[in-house]
């Protein structure tokens, strides 16, 4: 497994660098990421359960490494961080089973000739 805590800190110095480079993206992610703080309708633990459960359906190491140590530090438990991951895990074989009836539809087109 990875070593979390260097690698954050590695990304987030690779991060700075590209905003040098190209300050408007960083700026525009940056507006993104604060944007659901605003409207207080979600605290921040049940943000950053989503954010976990979002990390694992995108497969984004970067977005685990951040998003473990926030939710921790708002007060998630194991628990709960396993609980939005089940609810990761489950979309995931649900879409995994959506697709799998497009696939079913495509064969039954391709048979047809449609």
């Amino acid at each position: 497994m990875l070593d979390w805590l260097d690698y954050r800190k590695e990304l987030l110095g690779r991060i700075g660098e590209i905003g040098k480079l190209s300050p408007d993206t960083v700026a525009g992610y940056q507006t993104l990421s604060k944007a659901g703080q605003k409207t207080g309708h979600l605290d921040a633990k049940t943000r950053e359960l989503i954010a976990l459960a979002v990390a694992v359906t995108t497969r984004c190491d970067g977005c685990i490494t951040v998003h473990t140590g926030e939710a921790l530090k708002h007060g998630a438990t194991h628990e709960e961080i396993a609980e939005a991951l089940g609810v990761a895990i489950a979309l995931n074989a649900g879409a995994a089973l959506v697709y799998s009836a497009r696939v079913m539809d495509a064969v039954n087109a391709h048979e047809d000739g449609h």
